[in-house]
């Protein structure tokens, strides 16, 4: 019997490798194809498979570009132009969550529904897409991906203020123009990013912020999508984007996916408000910084089975309701505008007398709007190029060498040559379009050749408009030994002679890796000369500030006033962990500062174990096994499986005396329900990780999870310490699988049959049957067959460890005498 293929959700926030990765499973399969967001990502991963595999083995295929040699295994576009009649062994589609997207979202929830490979498929995105996944497509497998760093909130700075290294999001042109003139006169020049520019002058525009030739770029929100860039943080100029329709809040998620640009592999990134931007929410800030947004309810959907008798049938199948929950019916966009326009033009009714002259009219209406004049400019040239196309027809060459040679001029400013540059995109994209054009291989070169020259001179314009050059270099300045000349802004840039050789992270300096031949010592001495004065100032602040002030990451780093200022270390005891000041000079008033404050989390998010261990530790009543119980949980941080404790076959006494500090004595672990809260349970992970020295570290599971399949290298006391117990190959909450077991328990007395059983604890553990059944074994049920009903689940009898207390009602320690007790009280 035939293995069903993989399908796959690799879910997680920005940093998290997940398209790397699946471009390497892609390549390990026989044959390929992954959608793209965006024509510039396309072209950025066909770079890349192209230099891996060779350019005879990798197509490119976008709305405007198309480059297929003669038998290519790997096929890389955007997502609107894969060719899904390809038989291909991997499919990936990147960004799923985008099937919420107002314009483009239809097309990604089609890819969602029906889109796969026939050995593996992969979705990509956020994890807030899960849930929507789960609905429509049962049979997935879940990995997700924790972020390799820290995002922090660093508060509101001025334009002139802001760290080098910075992107400063606008969402219009003229907010992005003007914001690029005000860092141009203060602090030297940007670089300028829109999602109207074409994909060269972007990574033109892109390759003099990565070189270094700048220090910040100004983009609206198209940097969110995917543009990996060297950027440590990230400045919000506004709340509000237009969505086509009308202006909007951002979203915690839209928020999210920008600011996670800050922050680069294991480099740690900080977003915060610049410009007139209000503060942000405390509650948006921890949702951004934890990455946990409200899950994507409804998917985008338009209908797919479209009918061409007529337009105006073709206009109700466009406008067919959608079919279940959970799916809308997307709003219409310049498609169907262009249509319902058209269909009340008795012209452009004329021609159309066949299905395929509908079929081809409704393709000419999906021309992309890349000039973004008005929708009637749109329709028009859509019904230009419609009455060409009409009965067979072909855009003749004199029509296509006039329109090219208009626009084929590389004079003029930053909004004509834009202009010029919308309208050429255009007929690039008319002459990709199968028999849209007399001559589609000629056109396509020369419009592609025109829309290069354009894209260049924009670059230039854009260059010359927004960036002045460097006058002066730091290694003169070092050589010579002028120390004097250093200083320091407000965002912490250090600069000697005006040219910048690092910042001061909380009491850190960190050298500018661009300032290359330059000795670290030498380089350090420049800094601490004129530092110290600041270095104290700060001190003296940290001492100061209130215990909100401070914050702990999940990678165990402390922050504050937007710098890592320590590290959680081991310490002599797994519950008691030692603060690292990070700081180039030792201080020891802070460091206490910071381990009063370590001290302080713990013991109001550990309160019942740590109460528990001094009174283990200490002269309490605790004596004998209880006390060895107490000690064992200690070292455990708050689980132990009851297979590890030597107990004696009636524990009643042991179960009162703890009963106090509220451990719980499961039919498997024995643990504190109190620990099971998600701040408790995630500052158990940190503690974990950081006892048991994890490189890198474990990443805790999501706060509200209750189950979810374990990662094989996710090390079971880890999730035992983040309150999960590992079955099956899942790991399930353990105060769930207690509530699991009674539900067995339940359904053994009356006297369900198996399906029933088997569909109910799938939906319990959010899970598939398959997943369900390996958990009902490994707890010890068996399926079995009845006489004459149908099959059902038993209970088989266990063998038990000599020192394991027998299941009898009398026994205070079972779970349903602890419940009537916990009644009682």
């Amino acid at each position: 019997m035939a293995l069903s293929p993989k399908i796959t959700a690799l879910l997680g926030p920005t940093n998290t490798g997940k398209t790397h990765f699946a471009i390497e499973r892609m390549l390990a399969h026989r044959s390929g194809m992954i959608g793209l967001p965006l024509r510039l990502l396309a072209r950025e991963v066909y770079d890349r498979v192209a230099r891996l595999k060779g350019a005879n083995e990798v197509a490119l295929v976008t709305g405007e570009e198309k480059i297929v040699p003669k038998a290519p295994r790997f096929w890389v576009c955007t997502v609107q132009a894969m060719p899904l009649d390809i038989r291909i062994a991997c499919l990936v589609i990147d960004e799923i969550q985008l099937c919420n997207d107002p314009e483009r979202g239809h097309v990604f929830t089609d890819r969602l529904l029906h889109a796969r490979g026939e050995e593996e498929t992969l979705f990509l995105g956020s994890e807030s897409m899960r849930g929507l996944i789960q609905k429509f497509v049962p049979k997935t497998w879940f990995d997700t991906r924790p972020r390799f760093s820290d995002l922090a909130y660093a508060g509101a700075r001025k334009l002139t203020r802001l760290p080098r290294r910075s992107a400063i999001v606008g969402f219009s042109a003229e907010d992005v123009y003007s914001i690029a003139d005000i860092i141009r006169r203060q602090r030297g020049g940007a670089a300028v990013v829109l999602g109207a520019l074409s994909p060269r002058t972007r990574n033109a525009q892109v390759a003099l912020y990565q070189s270094g030739d700048v220090d910040f770029l100004v983009a609206t929100d198209a940097i969110g999508m995917g543009l990996n860039m060297d950027v440590d943080h990230v400045a919000f100029a506004g709340r509000e984007k237009f969505d086509g329709h009308r202006p909007r809040a951002l979203r915690a998620d839209e928020i999210g996916q920008i600011a996670g640009r800050a922050g680069r592999w294991k480099s740690d990134g900080t977003f915060g408000v610049t410009a007139d931007c209000e503060q942000f929410e405390e509650e948006l800030i921890n949702r951004v910084e934890s990455h946990r947004y409200e899950p994507v309810r409804v998917a985008q959907w338009r209908n797919a089975a479209l009918d061409f008798t007529s337009v105006p049938r073709l206009i109700e199948s466009l406008e067919a309701p959608a079919p279940e929950k959970g799916l809308a019916r997307a709003r219409a966009a310049s498609d169907i505008i262009a249509l319902k326009a058209l269909a009340e033009d008795g012209e452009a009714m004329a021609p159309l007398t066949s299905r395929a002259e509908v079929a081809r009219f409704w393709e000419v209406c999906q021309l992309p709007d890349f000039r973004k004049l008005s929708s009637d400019e749109h329709v028009k040239l859509v019904k230009n190029f419609a009455a060409f196309l009409a009965s067979g027809g072909a855009i003749p060459n004199d029509w296509m060498g006039r329109q090219v040679a208009r626009l084929d001029e590389s004079l003029g400013d930053v909004a004509t040559l834009s202009g010029r540059l919308a309208h050429i995109r255009t007929l690039t994209y008319v002459a990709n379009r199968p028999g849209w054009t007399e001559d589609s291989a000629h056109w396509r070169s020369v419009t592609r050749a025109v829309e290069d020259r354009l894209s260049d001179a924009l670059h230039e314009s854009l260059t010359q408009r927004f960036i002045d050059r460097r006058t002066s270099i730091l290694l003169k300045t070092l050589r010579d030994e002028d120390f004097a000349a250093l200083t320091l802004d407000d965002s912490g840039a250090v600069a000697v002679g005006g040219e910048s050789i690092g910042r001061l992270d909380g009491l850190s300096f960190v050298p500018d890796p661009r300032a290359k031949g330059i000795h670290g010592r030498t380089l350090r001495a420049a800094a601490f000369k004129g530092l110290e004065g600041e270095i104290a100032r700060r001190t003296v602040r940290l001492l100061a500030t209130e215990d909100r002030g401070i914050t702990l990451s999940e990678h165990g780093k402390l922050w504050w006033d937007g710098a890592i200022v320590g590290m959680v270390t081991r310490g002599p005891s797994p519950l008691s962990p030692r603060v690292t000041l990070v700081a180039d000079t030792p201080n020891p008033a802070v460091e206490a500062k910071l381990q009063s404050w370590l001290d302080g989390r713990l013991e109001v998010r550990l309160a019942p174990l740590l109460t528990l261990k001094r009174d283990a530790e200490g002269s309490s009543e605790l004596s004998g096994m209880a006390r060895g119980v107490a000690h064992q949980l200690a070292e455990s941080f708050g689980v132990v499986s009851r297979k590890d404790l030597a107990l004696p076959d009636r524990i009643g006494l042991i179960v009162k005396l703890l009963r106090p500090y509220g451990v719980w004595f499961g039919r498997r672990e024995v643990w504190l329900p109190k620990l099971l809260r998600p701040d408790a349970a995630q500052l158990g992970a940190l503690l974990w990780n950081v006892w048991n020295k994890s490189s890198p570290f474990h990443a805790s599971p999501a706060p509200g999870l209750t189950s979810f399949p374990a990662e094989r290298d996710a090390p079971r006391a880890f999730l035992r310490a983040a309150g999960f117990e590992v079955v099956a190959g899942r790991a399930i909450r353990l105060d769930m699988l207690e509530r699991l077991q009674d539900e067995l328990e339940k359904a053994l007395t009356s006297g369900a049959d198996a399906e029933t059983l088997l569909t109910r604890i799938a939906s319990f553990l959010g899970s598939s049957r398959e997943e369900a059944s390996a958990v009902l074994t490994k707890l010890g049920w068996k399926l079995v067959e009845v006489k004459d009903a149908a099959p059902v689940y038993r209970k088989q009898p266990l063998r038990r460890p000599r020192s394991a207390p027998p299941e009898t009602k009398a026994d205070p320690s079972s779970p349903f005498a602890q419940l009537a007790a916990l009644k009682r009280r």
